[in-house]
């Protein structure tokens, strides 16, 4: 990874998105953003040195024109997410996040890069990691899980996604090097201390908070730390707002 690395953001207009958007350029790093409408941008981004926007359906693509967004890039950050409407809940497209992270992958494949890029999904503690090693779940909060992604397609699509990375992905692909964060109750904020755990660390009765803020810096750190990426690299892991004092 280079000192200054560029990074290609999806979801950049979004509550989270538009965090790591701005901590990005705020870090002196390249940001590539391909976004449905640059009206959305925030405006204390517009402008700004090292931000180039592609205005795009990034489904709409063609299999050379995403590979053209994605050359040149070390990493790219998603922060892709359905509105929280019902048209976003459940309109099309109903697999935005798996799509489009399956064609990033194919676009990175596709231009063999000789290191590998680096890719930041932001999800949810609703997925699980593979192999039922989220051993804080219960049988019944597997359950209401299940039931909750067979009538939730936004559910279904996090989920969909990050098996996309953990199993078709894998560990040891030799272009694709993945991190799945997953952030529980989503709360504005500042910046502030957090915490990363491994595997789930409350139940879906009794949640904790994790700060938008937070999560956009902890990606921003993934992209830019590799120490920090050597940690997490190939996992899940869980942000959550420390506990104070």
């Amino acid at each position: 990874m280079t000192d200054h690395p560029t990074v290609l953001l999806l979801g950049a207009t979004g509550r989270t998105g538009r965090l790591v958007l701005t901590q990005l350029l705020d870090r002196d790093v390249a940001v590539r953003a391909i976004v449905r409408s640059i009206a959305r941008v925030p405006q204390e981004a517009l402008g700004r040195p090292g931000l180039a926007l592609v205005e795009a359906d990034l489904l709409a693509m063609s299999a050379e024109e995403l590979q053209e967004q994605v050359r040149g890039c070390d990493a790219v950050i998603s922060c892709l997410g359905h509105p929280i409407n019902l048209k976003g809940i459940y309109g099309d497209p109903r697999e935005l996040v798996t799509q489009a992270i399956e064609r990033v992958c194919g676009a990175v494949a596709a231009l063999r890069p000789s290191e590998p890029i680096r890719l930041v999904l932001m999800s949810s503690v609703s997925v699980l990691r593979p192999g039922a090693v989220d051993a804080r779940r219960s049988a019944l909060e597997r359950g209401v899980l299940a039931v909750i992604r067979a009538l939730v397609p936004p559910a279904k699509d996090n989920q969909n996604a990050a098996d996309v990375l953990c199993d078709k992905i894998g560990p040891s692909d030799p272009f694709v090097e993945w991190a799945i964060v997953r952030p529980d109750t989503l709360r504005d904020g500042e910046v502030s201390t957090y915490a990363l755990h491994e595997g789930l660390m409350a139940s879906l009765a009794r949640s904790d908070d994790t700060s938008m803020a937070n999560v956009a810096a902890f990606m921003c750190e993934l992209v830019t730390d590799s120490a920090v990426w050597a940690s997490w690299k190939s996992r899940l892991p869980v942000i959550v707002n420390a506990t104070p004092a």
